[in-house]
């Protein structure tokens, strides 16, 4: 969490970007009606804990995971939401006391809760109920979002129906053993997903270009999105050309499946363990590769998406809605859904999940993997770098310097985690080494160790007990005095 942000909209005050909620041990109503309206509109922050004045009461600190769980159920859950939302609240603390702070970005879907729809004007949360009102939300929505043209000529022949069985199963175990994509007959399953729906701007129904490519047949994909395929291709040996190529041109489900195959066939699964948790670091990185890749492509271009596995990396790209031209980081990380209903439909069968995970993950096993971190670059054709080293291998212990077998590696990276712990720290002095773990992408062990050895340095300083102690950067000249003592 910036406090620095914080202390800025204690300033500021509320506005059409900013809300204050007192949110004594429970989520009040209200703060999903302003959710639901920063999500209509251009997003905002909301911050429980605080009065509308500004004064920070914080809220009780036992009741603060409860909440954020309720708060993540509620918003999950389609009978309140529709469609749902994924967010990530955060927990920090603030002169001692404790908030939680909710980012909600603007969002491609017009989104109602409890059936109503609430849009955000001034300091206000207004509900809407005027149809030519509704109709400009929905028409600013698709203007953006091509995943939404509707395709009146498309029915449910054009559609592979016969994939759907395999999604309600995905669908209920994904959810824990029930969902409501069960008990649905196929069309309403796809108007619940919003892959049937009104186009606002002529009034007629039909399926959208979202479910086109989820579910279309091959033909029906051909004929609205001719230039649409993935590359996938192996450069190991024949750089110049390739040693091995898939080409997929099918909907987007099984797509996701043929070059997860793909990428299983041509990778090193390195043997790694969390925990008591073996996990397969090359299924993690692959998966949020292409699901990436697949998910938030822009589906009107005509530009060939691709999946090209090197000696030393791998990369995709595909053609991109971009926000921003640079490198995406861990700092400047802003989930949004470039294809929210896409999005929405690969969470629900557990393809994904929440929005700006998979760049997390992709972060943290994409080092662990190589040795390296992967890129993001954010622009016209988005790309994603995934560095390779088949002689690497991590191993937990290492991680706290102990092996000489990765020290080389350790060394290259031990700068830059130092880096962000410091810049983490500066940020927030109640950051707990599991945010830690988060931001920097490496183990808990492997962050105690560099804070071990930042304290010993001199660096930071930690004041206060472990539970309820916050962390210090120290001044230059301190940091010389403890290193010249421990003899660095």
């Amino acid at each position: 969490m910036n406090l620095a942000k914080f202390e800025n909209a204690l300033k500021i005050g509320e506005t059409a970007a900013i809300e204050f909620k007192r949110a004594g041990g429970t989520i009040e109503m209200d703060t999903f009606e302003t959710v639901c309206s920063f999500s209509n509109r251009f997003g905002g922050d909301i911050y429980l804990g605080v009065l509308d004045n500004g004064t920070v009461v914080g809220v009780p600190e036992n009741a603060a995971q409860p909440m954020v769980k309720n708060f993540i159920s509620a918003i999950g859950n389609p009978d309140l939401f529709s469609p749902t939302l994924y967010l990530e609240p955060e927990i920090f603390k603030y002169r001692k006391k404790t908030l939680i702070h909710i980012h909600v970005p603007s969002s491609g879907e017009v989104h109602s809760f409890k059936k109503r729809i609430y849009d955000r004007v001034d300091e206000a949360d207004v509900k809407v109920t005027a149809t030519a009102k509704i109709a400009q939300m929905y028409i600013r929505k698709q203007e953006i979002y091509t995943e939404r043209r509707v395709y009146p000529y498309v029915k449910l022949k054009d559609l592979r129906l016969d994939l759907l069985p395999m999604i309600r199963i995905l669908a209920k175990n994904n959810a824990g053993g029930s969902h409501l994509w069960e008990k649905l007959s196929n069309r309403d399953l796809l108007k619940s997903a919003g892959l049937y729906a009104e186009d606002h701007v002529t009034g007629k129904n039909g399926f959208n270009l979202a479910a086109v490519m989820l579910l279309g047949r091959d033909e029906v994909i051909r004929d609205i999105c001719p230039a649409y395929q993935t590359d996938a291709l192996v450069r190991k040996v024949n750089v110049d050309r390739y040693d091995d190529r898939l080409t997929v041109v099918t909907n987007l489900v099984e797509s996701f499946e043929q070059l997860f195959k793909f990428a299983a066939l041509h990778l090193p699964d390195k043997f790694y363990v969390e925990g008591a948790e073996r996990k397969s670091l090359r299924n993690i990185v692959a998966r949020e590769m292409l699901v990436n890749t697949l998910m938030h492509r822009e589906y009107s271009s005509s530009y060939q998406a691709k999946f090209v596995i090197e000696q030393d990396r791998m990369y995709v790209e595909n053609a991109n809605r971009a926000r921003f031209n640079g490198p995406i980081t861990l700092r400047n990380l802003e989930p949004f859904p470039k294809n929210p209903l896409i999005a929405s439909f690969f969470r629900n069968i557990g393809y994904s999940e929440k929005l700006g995970s998979g760049a997390r993950k992709m972060f943290k096993y994409g080092r662990l993997y190589s040795g390296v971190e992967p890129e993001f670059f954010e622009d016209d054709v988005f790309r994603i770098i995934q560095p390779l080293n088949e002689n690497y291998s991590f191993d937990a212990e290492n991680e706290a310097g102990g092996q000489k077998t990765t020290e080389r590696t350790t060394d290259r990276t031990t700068d830059r985690t130092a880096d962000r712990i410091v810049h983490a720290i500066k940020d927030n002095p109640y950051v707990t080494s599991s945010e830690l773990s988060e931001i920097c992408g490496i183990t808990i062990d492997g962050i105690n160790w560099q804070l071990k050895n930042l304290k010993s340095s001199g660096v930071i300083a930690r004041i206060g007990g472990k539970r309820f102690g916050h962390w210090e950067v120290c001044d230059e000249i301190n940091a010389e005095i403890a290193a010249a003592r421990n003899g660095k």
